[in-house]
């Protein structure tokens, strides 16, 4: 008996970060100190000793139920754009740069052509959002993941000046509400969807013309990374007051998270054009507009609030960010909390 025997194949291990290592290349920042394949990656802090107070942000999340569509259509090479996303918008929601990147991979079986591709999607993502991928870990666990199956987590670390983390205490009534555009469903509510769609090749292999695209497409675009859309806003001399990355909970859970006490959120639903993966989704599962609102992102990603005479400039730095973005909204007096009308 060996470890091979009992499941774990440790050569394949070996190939599996060989093949990384290309993808993980683009990822490089001139603070990584360290190579793939150590024990701990290594990034200097010198190039932020100048700011008053440096402060460091971070974010964790996973991918959820919606790698078990990557399962079904053996498509594997974007859901590590979905893992990066959830943790680098959480960070640009607090004003903070994301500088790293480290990622999780745990499989029944190591395919070492898979874990890369997935690992590909991972480096992506970190490109998109100027973070390094500077280490990780796949873990092969035979009998506790079935051969075929795989979970995706990670985690990132940011910087901010302490002077311009993005609290929402200086809300004011008739500060604008901007919201950016999402891809479709991101990575939140898979469980519900899988509820309301067939699961199967077939299901989301179907085109259909509202979607311009098939079932399957649709649900596994991946999530939008906003820091960069974030980062023009700021140098465009923009001050972001408040912002929230429209996750799991929607917006009636996601949007007071971002509000001090005594100020309430007022948004539009009729401001813009919900996708029709939402439409879809709502009329095949019968799902109310309110449980919509309470999970999905309904096409809006993330939702920032600015002074009403920033917001040409900050609609105009979105754009040339190469993301879209509408008013939503304002900011008044009440209770925390959001009304949607």
């Amino acid at each position: 008996m060996d470890y091979k025997k009992a499941g774990v194949d440790i050569e394949a291990g070996y190939k599996s970060v060989e093949l990384m290592k290309e993808h993980i290349k683009k990822t490089m920042r001139p603070e990584v100190l360290t190579n793939i394949g150590g024990f701990s990656g290594a990034f200097s802090m010198e190039a932020f000793k100048n700011m008053e107070k440096p402060t460091l942000v971070s974010g964790t999340d996973g991918v959820g139920t919606k790698l078990k569509l990557a399962f079904i259509l053996d498509k594997h090479d974007t859901i590590g754009i979905d893992c990066v996303a959830m943790c680098v918008n959480d960070i640009a929601c607090a004003g903070g740069e994301p500088l790293f990147f480290l990622d999780y991979v745990a499989c029944g079986k190591n395919v070492p052509e898979k874990i890369a591709t997935i690992v590909s999607g991972v480096a992506e993502g970190c490109a998109q959002s100027n973070a390094a991928l500077i280490g990780g870990e796949t873990a092969e666990m035979p009998g506790f993941y079935p051969e075929e199956e795989y979970d995706l987590a990670g985690f990132a670390v940011g910087v901010v000046d302490e002077k311009d983390l993005i609290t929402g205490k200086e809300l004011e009534v008739s500060d604008v509400l901007i919201g950016i555009k999402s891809s479709g469903v991101h990575s939140n509510g898979f469980s519900l969807v899988r509820k309301v769609f067939d699961m199967t090749k077939e299901s989301l292999n179907t085109y259909y013309e509202e979607l311009n695209s098939t079932l399957g497409e649709a649900l596994l675009a991946p999530t939008k990374i906003y820091v960069k859309a974030l980062r023009d806003v700021r140098n465009a001399n923009v001050k972001i007051k408040a912002c929230s990355h429209i996750t799991g909970g929607g917006f009636y859970e996601n949007v007071p998270r971002m509000l001090p006490d005594g100020k309430r959120a007022v948004i539009e639903k009729k401001s813009y054009e919900i996708p029709a993966i939402f439409k879809m989704l709502a009329n095949k599962g019968e799902i109310s507009e309110e449980m919509m609102y309470n999970t999905y992102n309904m096409g809006i990603g993330m939702v920032l609030a600015v002074n009403k005479d920033d917001v040409n400039k900050a609609l105009a730095a979105i754009k040339a960010a190469g993301e879209e973005a509408v008013i939503i909204g304002h900011i008044e007096d009440g209770e925390k909390g959001v009304t949607l009308c």
